[in-house]
């Protein structure tokens, strides 16, 4: 199963009548990372007037969330900043939403939009990757193989990591577990059962998505 989640860490920041929003978005794979980045967000802006925080770790029936006002009105930050992240559709994600107050008053529905456009900003433009388990594999194989066998690991969305060269190829492969039943199908019709596929490793991975444009 692929599932959604931020690719590498941005920062966007917005002003709405004077106030400014600085809202930094970043991975974050667990409840304790999240609250890392967090302080180093508030460090990182020690003279900020708010610095409000919302993170989603995991996804489906296994997910945490977390928000909070943080010091803003009741239900003015927090839940409008976790409310976007939710609907954006990622997980393992964190983001502070710093503030810088500008002298006017907001009001809390000035707030609720405003600390919502501060995360549309960043997850509106960050880049996104699948996370999945996969399986690292290695194989060993005749030269006249190394065409089609490669164009095989492309078939089944496999990864090439490292390929070495001497008397027959040696290759290194990663593949999304799902995958790896009918790649190995495929290697033991071409070469009539000669090459074998063994997993080395077993663990998750992020590939980046890539835009075909």
């Amino acid at each position: 199963m692929k599932l959604l989640v931020p690719a590498h860490e941005i920062r966007r920041e917005i002003k709405v009548l004077n106030s400014r929003f600085i809202a930094t978005l970043a991975p974050a794979e667990s409840v304790e990372a999240a609250r890392t980045f967090i302080t180093r967000i508030q460090k990182e802006f020690p003279d900020a007037s708010h610095h409000v925080p919302a993170f989603i770790i995991g996804h489906g029936a296994s997910q945490v969330s977390h928000c909070s006002d943080a010091g803003e009105p009741s239900g003015s930050a927090g839940r409008p900043a976790l409310a976007v992240l939710q609907g954006c559709g990622l997980g393992d994600v964190v983001i502070v939403v710093s503030r810088y107050y500008g002298g006017t008053n907001l009001g809390i529905g000035g707030l609720v939009r405003a600390y919502g456009d501060a995360v549309r900003s960043v997850v509106s433009e960050v880049s996104q990757a699948y996370k999945l388990l996969a399986h690292t594999v290695k194989l060993i194989y005749a030269y006249p193989f190394v065409e089609r066998i490669r164009l095989l690991v492309q078939v089944h969305e496999g990864q090439i990591l490292d390929e070495e060269f001497g008397a027959d190829v040696n290759m290194t492969a990663q593949f999304p577990v799902e995958n790896l039943d009918a790649f190995e199908n495929d290697v033991a019709e071409l070469t009539s059962g000669m090459v074998h596929v063994d997993v080395s490793e077993t663990g998750e991975i992020h590939l980046p998505i890539i835009d075909p444009d």
